[in-house]
């Protein structure tokens, strides 16, 4: 049977969704336009006073506990609502498994992956939609369905840069994730506001770097924050 043009493009896990959550399809195709929309429009919707290009730091109380330590990169943030990737938990569920699912390649082809691509690591990147996969990766690799996040860093959902990185052709640095962080109106700016978030600038060194257990307390030494007195922090950093 001939998969259909939208499963081919779009980097979509669907033997990964649970039985019974077939009812959540609709809801959830609505939050991934909601949020592919933030990311196309972000040139014309963002401006000063949205976290766009940053990370964002649970706090000590934070009380939702699938955001515990963790570290998001914001990709898109407006008065529309925000969207972005956790990027120091990571996934069960190994690449080259990803890649058979995907049929792009077969078990035997998958053993055979470099390195770099066997070891490449699949991150929760938070609560909505899981069955979609993201990639966020440096400038340096861009096809037509990339969207920019930033000058140096874009965002790729397609299955076209799994492509590349299984066959070494891919982008310098990249990270991949399932799921991805969704906030609407005004809910992101609620939650800071109540010192759930800290904010700082990202870097791609941090971004980017393979040190996942220890991002969370190396991005607050990057910005000269404690973690004893952190509850006593809020705010941007």
């Amino acid at each position: 049977m001939t998969r259909p043009a939208s499963y081919l493009r779009d980097l979509r896990f669907t033997s990964l969704i649970k039985s019974g959550a077939a009812h959540l399809f609709d809801a959830s195709e609505t939050r991934y336009a909601v949020a592919m929309d933030l990311l196309r429009h972000k040139r014309t919707a963002a401006g000063p006073g949205f976290l766009d290009d940053q990370f964002l730091i649970a706090m000590p109380g934070m009380k939702d506990d699938r955001f515990t330590r963790s570290v998001i990169y914001i990709c898109a943030h407006s008065d529309e609502g925000a969207m972005g990737l956790i990027i120091n938990q990571t996934q069960q569920m190994l690449f080259p498994d990803l890649l058979v699912q995907l049929g792009i390649m077969n078990e035997m082809e998958a053993i055979r992956l470099p390195p770099p691509a066997r070891d490449f690591v699949v991150r929760n990147g938070g609560p909505v939609d899981r069955s979609r996969g993201f990639v966020l990766h440096s400038g340096d690799y861009r096809v037509e369905s990339s969207l920019a996040v930033s000058d140096d860093v874009c965002l790729t959902a397609t299955v076209d840069i799994l492509r590349a990185i299984s066959s070494g052709r891919g982008p310098r640095r990249a990270l991949m994730a399932l799921g991805y962080a969704g906030w609407g109106a005004g809910q992101l700016e609620n939650e800071i506001v109540e010192n759930g978030w800290l904010t700082c600038p990202a870097s791609a060194e941090l971004l980017f770097d393979a040190d996942i257990d220890r991002k969370y307390d190396r991005i607050l030494a990057s910005i000269g924050i404690d973690l004893a007195h952190l509850s006593l922090a809020a705010g941007h950093a």
